[in-house]
């Protein structure tokens, strides 16, 4: 096949194929084994007394499984699964929709549930309580309050901000499980199952390669995946190689270590435009041109876990070893003021 540019022939993920990517069952699932032992002795305990499992809560960085194994949960139950999430709830008679059309013994899973308003989060209380909603009727003088009963259901809410949600929602979760990042072991294996399922021929030194670059994250090793297949489509013989995928995720700008383009802008912003730091989120959020959340909650946990960058109370401080991934002189941080300021 003739060589075109690479632009004209790479896609995006498409939805339903991440579905088929999605393990369905426990014994698919991999990584995890403490948070998934006791998951599986909670949905079994609830399966022999013929009871709704207790709520749910699961925390940690994106992509690392949170929405798949409420999915998992949902089926090993044999039970209906209605997915939303957070931000989506904006009034409370969208909250009272989706928990009076429940049936006895579904899975409501809210997505980002630390994002929920509070006035919406407070009428959660006693329907995760005991299972009844109290709404209000009319307005002004004829308002009036009605309690609805709810069957007895599951709720599952997923965070990557558990710090954000309130002690009287956190305290309602009988179950609370953080997710952590991956080892490239557990990575390759996850990498070499997509494969299959994608009916790709994929050899252990590229699956390696593609779980050692892939940030410790099952979405980011599957995104990864796909965009070396289509590499391997178009510039090989359609076999992922170690050879094939190191030169596609040198394409892609994703280092040895998975360090892609941007994590690189933040931390040669931080070195040369701040003197290696302190600087605030704010400050380094406009320098590099992205939303502050998103660098606190995509990037910075993966640079921090590497070693590159540093937390402190004044900001963001590089470390040695940030120096010496960019090949720059070791300069001492700056003084604390003025662009090292919080704001």
């Amino acid at each position: 096949m003739a060589d075109r540019p690479i632009s004209d022939v790479l896609t995006k993920p498409d939805a339903a194929l991440e579905m088929t990517l999605r393990p369905s069952l426990f014994s698919d699932f991999t990584g995890q084994p403490r948070v998934k032992e006791r998951l599986e002795i909670t949905v079994a305990a609830a399966r022999q007394r013929k009871e709704a499992i207790d709520h749910i809560l699961l925390s940690g960085p994106p992509g690392l499984g949170k929405t798949t194994l409420a999915n998992i949960i949902a089926k090993a139950m044999g039970a209906g699964f209605k997915c939303t999430s957070g931000p989506t709830i904006e009034k409370a008679g969208d909250l009272a929709g989706l928990l009076t059309n429940l049936e006895e013994g579904d899975v409501l899973f809210i997505d980002e549930i630390h994002r929920l308003q509070k006035t919406i989060e407070e009428y959660l209380y006693p329907a995760m309580e005991d299972f009844k909603l109290d709404i209000i009727i009319d307005q002004g003088p004829n308002a009036r309050s009605v309690r609805l009963n709810l069957p007895k259901f599951t709720l599952i809410g997923a965070t990557t901000r558990s710090g954000l949600l309130s002690a009287p929602l956190l305290t309602r979760f009988g179950v609370r499980e953080r997710l952590d990042y991956y080892p490239a072991t557990e990575l390759e294996k996850i990498v070499s199952r997509s494969a299959r399922l994608l009916n790709l021929e994929v050899e252990p030194g590229g699956a390696g390669e593609v779980a050692r670059r892939s940030r410790g994250t099952p979405r980011i090793a599957n995104n990864l995946l796909r965009r070396v297949r289509d590499y391997a489509q178009v510039r090989g013989d359609g076999r992922v190689t170690k050879a094939i995928a190191d030169a596609a995720l040198a394409m892609l700008e994703i280092d040895e270590n998975g360090l892609d383009e941007m994590d690189k802008r933040i931390l040669e912003a931080i070195i040369v435009k701040f003197g290696g730091g302190p600087v605030g989120i704010s400050s380094l959020a406009v320098t590099v041109g992205e939303e502050p959340d998103t660098l606190e909650e995509v990037y910075e946990p993966y640079l921090i876990m590497e070693g590159y960058l540093k937390r402190t109370p004044q900001g963001r401080v590089t470390t040695e070893l940030a120096y010496k991934k960019l090949g720059l002189a070791i300069r001492p941080p700056a003084v604390t003021g003025g662009t090292g300021s919080l704001f």
